[in-house]
């Protein structure tokens, strides 16, 4: 198979200079952002963000939307794409849940959380979450309590000879207090 390099630069630039991409989907919550901030702080900036030209010139970011948000006057190395906005949209919607489908050598994981040490808490908490395997103090510890059922619910679907019906009964039974609402199938 023959691919193409769509790499063709990498840049300094300041983060804050770098256009979210308005397609972005990822969310990324306290403990990551936490996370992230005590690598930086450990390690230092060590992953380029990825981005490509927009036709004003800036750069629109596809990979990295975390990273830019830290500090947006953060010096960043970009890793520029040729690419179209419909290939980075691909890239966008590819990249991370791509990447999401690793699966983990627990062992492995294990052995090198074990090697490496770090005085950030949160560095910390992430590397203990990898390789645990349920001792047997924790496999003879009293099941955790079931949460409570659901709370039964008692519908009437009604079939309605058309849209101008089916409004009509949707108006009379919300007079008369029921909750309903209004279905198409």
């Amino acid at each position: 198979m023959k691919t193409r390099n769509r790499i063709i630069a990498h840049l300094t630039v300041r983060a804050g200079d770098l256009v979210p991409h308005p397609l972005q989907f990822r969310l990324h919550p306290d403990t990551q952002r936490d996370t992230l901030v005590a690598s930086l702080r450990e390690v230092g900036f060590a992953r380029s963000l990825l981005g490509y030209r927009l036709p004003d010139g800036r750069i629109q970011l596809i990979d990295g939307h975390l990273r830019r948000s830290i500090d947006p006057d953060m010096q960043v190395t970009v890793e520029l794409l040729d690419v179209t906005a419909d290939e980075a949209r691909k890239l966008l919607l590819t990249i991370d849940p791509l990447a999401a489908k690793a699966e983990t050598d627990e062992e492995m994981a294990a052995e090198l959380a074990r090697m490496t040490s770090t005085d950030q808490e949160e560095l910390q908490a992430l590397w203990d979450s990898f390789g645990h395997q349920p001792s047997l103090e924790d496999l003879l510890k009293e099941p955790e309590p079931r949460p409570p059922k659901v709370r039964e619910q008692y519908v009437i679907l009604v079939t309605c000879i058309d849209e101008p019906h089916q409004l009509e009964l949707l108006d009379r039974f919300q007079q008369e207090g029921l909750t309903c609402k209004a279905l198409l199938s």
